[in-house]
């Protein structure tokens, strides 16, 4: 077969003009990716693409220099940075020298200090209170205790805690008037509801109420580190955020002899310390709660730390067990987590080896982690651990009853926790009557290593300790938002 020339007809367009006639229909309809038209996706070439790439490799290379200082075309990391830090911006930050991690924090306008200032010694009956958030900068702020201490001292006006702010102001002071356990119906809920300007101080929203905000209510002043984070039962009118030891020496500052009525409350204080020692030492063959918070307290030095687990035995240990320091009683009021106890007393013994460290739990927290013996015995940490027992799950069955329902699934049996302790290597002591509970626990700390003490417990006026409301106080029924525990 002979093979001949195929002529291309004088009319056909070539690939190119083929190609430049399918953009130009192209360009004509919707890109479906980007949902814009074409005309303005860039058409760039290859050689586009290398002349951006070198422009940003030159200025990154001029960034890294100028940030490092060096004046070759290479990276000395040898030289410092500059400092570019404004002398106005240093003025408005607080200096971290004395802070482990030395960085700065920012720090509350002075309009905002003058404007609080103002709106405080108009108060007829002020009252602080300090929270979670307070408690916790302590860890990274050591000198942030003192600056709150001296803060109700130059002021002289009375203070709370939260359950989780306990400690943040040593609880010796003649100001203080007491810990929530609820978030309402308890005698120093009778403090709160007189008060007609609160000061929270560091407040985290996520620790259960230590009160409840209502419409037409307190004034509530929010001073934090970071903004409140509102919700039905907190909405403060006023917020002061910045670095808290700034806020209260400034606001000090300010309100230096101009607080008339800054003692208002304190005639209620009187009746609160004998409502909070009832109980406590009374001649009884049984252990009550309130005579487990006392003898805790005496074997505790100051410096001492208890870490709650959670239960009934919780409320009571905010109530009345007095704390000096910060973070020295390590609770959990926010998800309220059973087994948590022994874990956190076991950390706070590791960093701590120089002092007393005692975990609380009940019988149903301590069985969820009790395993932990082993790692607390395995890493050789010095820890008493008193196991309070009732047999059920104490805090289920009181919300039941408080609620009119028949106890269900709450009660249950417990293994012999001394022959338990023992099982890992531990050491075990059963005590049985109020008299030999400070000799056992004294015990205990005195031979080392993990010591587990069984403590029977008995809740018998419960109903009583938790319910009995002051006698001039009327409440009307309200919908709570978090039961109580």
């Amino acid at each position: 077969m002979s093979l001949r020339k195929i002529s291309r007809p004088k009319n056909a367009k070539s690939s190119d003009d083929c190609a430049a006639q399918v953009r130009t229909a192209d360009s004509k309809r919707c890109d479906p990716r980007s949902r814009r038209p074409p005309h303005h996706r860039s058409q760039t070439s290859t050689s586009d693409v290398r002349a951006a790439a070198s422009r940003l490799r030159s200025k990154r290379s001029r960034s890294l220099r100028f940030a490092t200082g060096s004046k070759s075309k290479g990276i000395d990391m040898t030289q410092k940075p500059r400092k570019n830090r404004s002398t106005e911006g240093e003025k408005r930050m607080v200096k971290g020298s004395d802070l482990p991690h030395q960085f700065g924090l920012p720090i509350a306008s002075d309009v905002t200090l003058d404007h609080i200032a103002a709106l405080i010694p108009a108060a007829k009956r002020p009252l602080l209170m300090f929270g979670a958030a307070a408690s916790r900068a302590v860890a990274s702020r050591p000198g942030l205790a003192a600056d709150m201490a001296q803060f109700v001292i130059r002021t002289g006006i009375p203070f709370l805690t939260t359950q989780m702010g306990k400690g943040t102001v040593p609880e010796n002071s003649h100001l203080y008037m007491g810990t929530p356990g609820l978030s309402e119906g308890e005698h120093v809920h009778e403090i709160i509801d007189k008060a007609d300007l609160i000061m929270m101080i560091g407040h985290y929203t996520t620790e259960k109420p230590p009160f409840i905000m209502r419409p037409k209510g307190q004034t509530v002043i929010h001073i934090a580190d970071l903004r409140a984070a509102f919700e039905p039962v907190y909405f403060p009118q006023f917020e002061v955020i910045g670095e808290i030891g700034h806020s209260l020496k400034a606001l000090a500052d300010r309100l230096n002899g101009k607080l008339p009525n800054a003692d208002a409350l304190l005639p209620l204080r009187e009746e609160i310390p004998s409502r909070r020692s009832d109980r406590a030492d009374e001649k009884s063959w049984q252990i009550t709660p309130q005579r487990l918070v006392h003898d805790v307290r005496k074997v505790m030095p100051k410096n001492g730390i208890v870490a709650l687990d959670n239960g009934r035995y919780k409320i009571d240990f905010a109530r009345n067990y007095r704390t000096y320091l910060p973070n020295t009683l390590l609770l959990d009021n926010c998800f309220a987590t059973m087994g948590a106890g022994l874990p956190s007393a076991i950390t706070a013994a590791m960093l701590n080896p120089e002092l007393r460290v005692m975990a609380v739990c009940g019988d149903g927290g301590f069985l969820m982690t009790c395993s932990e013996i082993e790692t607390a015995r395995r890493l050789k940490v010095n820890l008493v651990v008193i196991i309070v027992v009732d047999n059920a799950y104490g805090m289920i069955s009181w919300k039941q009853a408080s609620k009119g329902f028949p106890n269900f699934g709450t009660d249950f049996s417990n293994p012999d926790f001394v022959k338990l302790a023992e099982a890992f290597y531990a050491k075990g002591t059963r005590v049985e009557t109020p008299d030999d509970l400070v000799p056992a626990l004294e015990a205990a700390f005195e031979g080392g290593g993990i010591h587990v003490v069984e403590v029977a417990i008995v809740y018998s006026d419960y109903k009583r300790v938790l319910t009995d409301k002051p006698r001039s106080r009327k409440t009307k029924p309200t919908k709570r938002l978090s039961d109580p525990g």
